[in-house]
């Protein structure tokens, strides 16, 4: 039997899991799943004979070491920070390694060594970064081995709530990390790149800054731009692309609402709050407006940010229960956006029966014979249940296919990479079509970044 060591049994693991599982059989496969939560990694193998939970701390060395010396091929589905130093056990011990997550300076850092070795660290193989990666290249490729020229490519990802579990005014539940829904955006301006100009947008002015999406069955979207547009501008060959954008999707009208928390300072993760733990959410709310001897925090917080009391946006603030004087915050020295999340989780957590969903949006501009043309890709994923999630689905099942992919030496490449070259993509995105993850392409008239401007 051949063992794969999957570290981590968190909320993306569920699908990647049950895929080696099922075919741990035909492909002689023995499933270890290692995490400091044993209680999720037993939860996740249910039994399966040829599987095995064990209780892993990746801070322990010797125990790390030894589960990655014991193991043939290693899955890190922890957070992209804690990859460094398993992605160095893999060396030592002459293990391949799979991972879902961005590639870090300091596993970028590792190349060298590990094509020395002859080893394949394959990393942003999930859902955003992953089947992003990997669906966009299928239709640049196409398009250059047509004779085209790239001209534009847009792409756009979201984690959302599926319409039938769809039952509040966000129109959104956490389908991922919270805490990396509370910081997004942060950390620099939004770069990007329309029709050859250069464009900045900063933090405060993000989600004020938004487009429309409508994708066909499930209406409109908006999208807000992600940080750095540029990140893939020479790994996808885009050099001498005119407009380069990327964002993130939610429904119409989040984004909007959001600005409210940015405009107040409540996702600044940059200090701490004395006597958080005592404050009530009403508190909290109260702490970022002036004060007055006779206005209440709801009607301070209407003229601070210039709330009609019939707006919508009130009803969406109202609805999160952030003026209430009774609920606690609970959280000792919490940063305003660490409260944020523990007030958003009341509401936005996902319940048993509630499914998510994934939806991707690829725009592709080129210039074929003389003549300009564009293409338009969706893809829509929902999800079963609360564990098996559209979000694990997307993103564990690329990385269990890739995963199995090495393994079988169908990839052989060695270094630190992504899945950009076709020899990859090809056959991940072929079997995802199984799992009904699909994309449908559409061609459109070709009318540049702004569709007003004919």
């Amino acid at each position: 039997m051949r063992k794969i060591l999957v570290i981590g049994s968190g909320k993306s693991a569920s699908y990647l899991i049950k895929y080696l599982l099922d075919k741990s059989d035909e492909e002689q496969l023995f499933v270890i799943v290692g995490d400091v939560n044993f209680t999720n990694a037993k939860k996740l193998i249910n039994h399966h004979h040829n599987a095995q939970a064990i209780v892993l701390d990746v801070k322990d060395k010797k125990s790390r070491q030894s589960a990655i010396q014991n193991a043939d091929i290693v899955v890190s589905m922890l957070p992209a920070r804690m990859h460094v130093e398993i992605a160095k056990d893999c060396i030592s011990f002459n293990k391949n390694m799979v991972t879902a997550s961005y590639v870090s300076e300091e596993m970028q850092n590792l190349d060298k060594v590990a094509k020395e070795k002859d080893l394949i660290f394959m990393n942003e193989v999930g859902v955003d970064p992953g089947i992003d990666h990997m669906s966009a290249m299928k239709v640049i490729d196409r398009i250059r081995e047509q004779g085209g020229k790239m001209l534009l490519f847009e792409s756009f990802t979201g984690g959302l709530v599926a319409p039938e579990s769809d039952n509040n005014l966000w129109n959104y539940k956490f389908t991922w990390n919270p805490r990396n829904v509370v910081l997004a955006g942060q950390g620099g301006a939004a770069k990007f790149l329309q029709e050859g100009t250069f464009k900045y947008i900063p933090y405060n002015r993000l989600f004020r800054r938004t487009e429309f999406l409508d994708i066909e069955g499930y209406g409109r979207f908006e999208a807000y731009a992600n940080r750095d547009s540029l990140k893939y501008q020479s790994v996808y060959g885009l050099d001498d692309a005119i407009t380069l954008y990327r964002g993130t999707i939610r429904k119409v009208g989040f984004s909007r609402a959001w600005n409210i928390f940015v405009q107040l300072g409540m996702t600044d993760d940059e200090y701490t709050m004395d006597g958080s733990e005592h404050m009530s959410y009403r508190d909290f709310v109260n702490a970022f407006l002036p004060y007055s001897p006779t206005d209440s925090v709801e009607l301070k917080l209407r003229h601070a940010l210039k709330i009609d009391q019939d707006d919508i946006v009130w009803d969406k603030l109202v609805e999160l229960d952030i003026f209430s004087s009774t609920k606690k915050v609970g959280l000792k020295k919490a940063t305003p956006a660490e409260i944020l999340q523990k007030i958003l989780e009341d509401s936005w957590t996902l319940g048993n029966d509630d499914k998510d969903m994934i939806v991707m949006y690829h725009k592709f501009g080129y210039e074929l014979h003389g003549k300009k043309h564009q293409i338009d890709a969706t893809m829509v994923c929902l999800g079963e249940d609360k564990t098996y999630t559209a979000m694990a689905k997307t993103v564990g099942l690329p990385v269990a296919i890739t995963t199995l992919a090495v393994l079988n030496e169908k990839i052989t490449r060695p270094g630190v990479q992504i899945p950009i070259h076709k020899d990859v993509y090809g056959p991940i995105l072929q079997e995802l079509e199984q799992y009904d993850i699909v994309f449908n392409e559409y061609e459109v008239p070709y009318l540049g970044y702004n569709p007003l401007i004919l």
